[in-house]
């Protein structure tokens, strides 16, 4: 079975969902990635267990273009995700992020709570802070952080041959795995979750500045699991254990194998992880 394609006609406009699998639905989306018909690693294991509505958010794909650059903050993503969930006629559907997808779904929690059945998310973190742990490669106090800048530098450059830019991607992906000379065994299958250049800019600069959940995360009513790679050069494990231990009755699963990618460093593993959040 394939990824289907899917414009969703809603309130807010047009947006761009990829399906696949059957049972209760799932929302999985990423706040600055574009993805395609060839699914996306994290919300594969999903497909198993859940009718997986992977989401192109405002920007990324053939969703509806942004009319300000306000139109790609977290809280107006909130507000596609709840349109294009009343679109389907959903009642309630299950969340899942991973990074800042996680991080967009404890805002999704704490804004409308009463659309979810529960949330998945890992990697993530409730506050600014993880930018600024020594562990984190986009902490100026990490070894990698430095190499990580020019890396972005070279990205970001329209200049930079695509031979290099696919270079150094896969030197960014390398800080983000615990067994980087596994690179080849792990992304041999086809995959889609590219970088959308304004939706990560504004993250960075407008919203990432005075991002800040950690107060409210005690009222998140959501039942809620939390994963983390225990290795994880990102956002480090103890925020993850933050966020676990703020939630009321969230769980933490670690992956002691994984640094930021525990789905694809740790397969097996994770697939009990999704199995045992089913209904």
């Amino acid at each position: 079975m394939v990824w289907i394609q899917n414009l969703i006609e809603t309130a807010r406009g047009t947006f761009e969902v990829f399906t696949k699998g059957t049972g209760e639905p799932i929302c999985v989306t990423h706040l600055y990635s574009a993805f395609n018909d060839k699914g996306n690693s994290f919300a594969n294991p999903f497909t198993k267990h859940y009718s997986v509505y992977l989401v192109n958010l405002r920007g990324a794909g053939n969703s509806e273009e942004s009319k300000s650059p306000h139109d790609l903050s977290m809280m107006e993503s909130i507000k596609d995700l709840e349109a294009i969930r009343e679109a389907c006629q959903f009642e309630k559907w299950t969340f899942a992020g991973h990074s800042t997808g996680g991080m967009l779904g404890l805002v999704y929690a704490l804004q409308a709570p009463e659309s979810l059945t529960k949330m998945i998310i890992g990697g993530a973190a409730a506050s600014k802070e993880y930018m600024h742990h020594p562990a984190s490669i986009y902490c100026t106090k990490n070894p990698n952080n430095k190499r990580l800048l020019e890396i972005f530098s070279l990205l970001n450059n329209p200049s930079t041959p695509v031979d290099i830019k696919r270079t150094v991607g896969r030197e960014w992906t390398e800080m983000s795995i615990y067994r980087p000379e596994n690179y080849q065994q792990y992304f041999n299958v086809p995959n889609s979750g590219s970088v959308v250049p304004e939706r990560l800019n504004y993250y960075s600069y407008s919203e990432l500045p005075t991002y800040d959940l950690t107060s409210n995360l005690s009222t998140i009513t959501v039942p809620t699991f939390v994963y983390c790679g225990l290795h994880d050069a990102q956002c480090p494990h103890i925020f993850s254990e933050q966020i676990a231990n703020a939630i009321p009755n969230a769980s933490l699963i670690t992956f002691n194998e994984s640094n930021h990618m525990p789905f694809t460093e740790e397969p097996d593993k994770f697939a009990v992880l999704v199995e045992n959040t089913k209904p």
